[in-house]
């Protein structure tokens, strides 16, 4: 199998983390060689974090480069604009319309980019944004937004959703397994 390549993106603190989890337990119960590799920049204090995931038969390097990604599934907008020359003729886009302010925002020295999401689906590529973070707090914390992505790219693997569902199981404590559950399948439906 020709390897593959996924990109998960946001900012410190959103779930990067587990998302990546969740997806390599999906590839490694398929049977898949996984690399995964996070580039943290200021996550501390909300800066990009980067995570890079490849599979296929036999994998090498985890690094992804542009116009590499099958996939970057982003948990905030001006990450997915950041990562757009990343994504592969053909590739999808999946993003939440979350906007978190960057610290140039924050301290006045910029503005945010204004409608981001209209010049993406501009870009002419397969987008799938949705607002994660209401479907997240429609489950139960705005935690879950992570989760809420994760469950719309199952939507658009052919993975089986059991698979899915054990990931959950194995990398979410048992206190929140029923809210990430929920959470997952609001983003399955979201597609």
């Amino acid at each position: 199998m020709e390897t593959k390549s996924i990109m998960i993106v946001g900012v410190g603190g959103q779930g990067s983390l587990l998302a990546s989890r969740l997806l390599g337990n999906v590839l490694l119960a398929q049977g898949y060689d996984v690399k995964v590799s996070e580039v943290h920049g200021m996550s501390q204090r909300g800066g990009s974090v980067v995570t890079y995931v490849k599979y296929g038969d036999k994998v090498y390097s985890p690094v992804i480069e542009k116009g590499e990604a099958d996939a970057v599934i982003s948990f905030e907008l001006l990450e997915a604009a950041r990562c757009l020359p990343f994504l592969k003729k053909g590739g999808h886009l999946i993003t939440s319309v979350q906007q978190i302010d960057p610290m140039p925002v924050v301290t006045g020295a910029a503005e945010y980019p204004a409608d981001l999401e209209g010049k993406l689906r501009d870009a002419g590529i397969d987008l799938v944004a949705v607002d994660a973070l209401s479907l997240a707090e429609q489950a139960g914390t705005a935690k879950a937004s992570n989760v809420v992505l994760m469950g719309v790219f199952s939507a658009l693997t052919d993975f089986p959703e059991e698979l899915w569902q054990n990931a959950l199981e194995q990398c979410v404590p048992p206190k929140f397994l029923e809210l990430n559950k929920k959470a997952f399948e609001l983003g399955r439906a979201a597609k």
